[in-house]
């Protein structure tokens, strides 16, 4: 447990990022925070380098509605004062954390505070003395240094814990992740570190991230972008959903556009994601500029807009045709229907998970 959200076992894969702000400026990294759970953080990792910055890590904590990961490099004491500050998990590389002796006083900060912990391990920052075993970072020497720190956790009778195996090579990182997930049973938290911008290092991660996933590794996952952090859920939740793994807000199902479009799909499909990214309700939307494709894909959607002739479209909803929609006015049209179909779905959902009464 981190917090309130379960990872591993049967949870649902939980999506994470990073605060980027000064954490001794309370209220900027709150702001953050709240941004990133807007746009459906589970867990929000926030960096503690100082004490000034475990100090506000305390108002943070608290005034904070998702679980938050203290992250800790170099100075153990600030493991030990982000737990007494209400950290849900605490974040120890082990290759700068210090000594046995520090690692296990951050272990019973941990325990004495309900705090959960990862062992974050990562190819840039390896023990001087697996570098100088290996010759370089490899697989076989990040799961070595993963597998010596958990020992050490659970020596201490400490099992609430996640692991992870990062480098900014994808292929290295996947190869790492499957020799893990052979050596120990733990729940894995996966990211590809350092992955760059935004549209490459979204590419890194689906390759490495999606490779895992498919194969069934994974709990946890965080994607590491040079760009605003909010792009880091966004993508992640992308993954996800491409893999079937969970779904949240519109799906749009679009064609790359030719010379049959009916209108322009590449400009209404950017307009029509910026307007739907308030809707959270998992559903799909296909966006299609002709008729030799939209009908088909428009039988498997919620809504669905096959252009057509004459200035003119066909809207489908719930796979059938509905009714004719000029361009003009398409859109707005869209953004209604789509508005609509969540509010049904949910209030659907919610007479489902209502408790029920038993008739007498």
């Amino acid at each position: 447990m981190v917090g309130s959200v379960p990872v591993g076992g049967d949870a649902p894969i939980s999506v994470q990022s990073m605060t980027n702000t000064p954490t001794s400026d309370a209220a900027a990294t709150l702001e953050q925070i709240r941004q990133l759970e807007e746009a459906g953080a589970d867990i929000v990792r926030v960096s503690c380098p100082d004490e000034a910055s475990t100090a506000a890590f305390r108002v943070i904590a608290r005034e904070s509605r998702v679980p938050l990961v203290a992250d800790i490099h170099f100075h153990y004491k600030r493991g030990i004062e982000a737990a007494e500050a209400g950290a849900a998990c605490l974040r120890i590389n082990p290759g700068n954390i210090g000594s046995a002796d520090r690692v296990r006083e951050v272990i019973q900060a941990a325990r004495d505070h309900g705090c959960s912990m990862r062992i974050g391990v990562n190819a840039g920052s390896l023990e001087k003395e697996l570098l100088e075993k290996y010759g370089e970072p490899c697989p076989e020497a990040m799961v070595e240094s993963a597998l010596n720190h958990a020992r050490i956790l659970q020596d201490h009778d400490f099992h609430a814990f996640k692991i992870s195996v990062k480098a900014s090579d994808p292929f290295l990182t996947v190869a790492a992740y499957q020799q893990l997930a052979e050596a120990i049973d733990c729940p894995l938290h996966l990211g590809v570190t350092e992955a760059g911008p935004l549209r490459s290092g979204t590419i890194k991660s689906a390759i490495g991230l999606g490779s895992m996933l498919w194969a069934g590794i994974g709990d946890t996952i965080r994607v590491s972008l040079a760009a605003d952090p909010v792009e880091e859920v966004k993508v992640g939740f992308d993954i996800l959903k491409s893999l079937g793994l969970r779904h949240r807000g519109v799906n749009i199902i679009a064609c790359p556009s030719c010379a049959r479009q009916g209108f322009n799909v590449i400009e209404t499909v950017g307009i029509l994601e910026e307007r739907l990214a308030h809707v959270t309700t998992p559903m799909s939307l296909s966006i299609i500029g002709c008729v030799v494709n939209g009908p088909g894909e428009a039988l498997y959607t919620d809504i669905g807009f096959t252009g057509g002739g004459a200035g003119s479209g066909m809207v489908y909803v719930n796979g059938r045709m509905a009714h004719k929609q000029h361009n003009d006015g398409m859109v707005d049209h869209i953004v209604e229907l789509v508005e609509a179909k969540a509010a049904e779905l949910d209030a659907a959902r919610a007479v489902e998970a209502a408790p029920r009464i038993a008739l007498r």
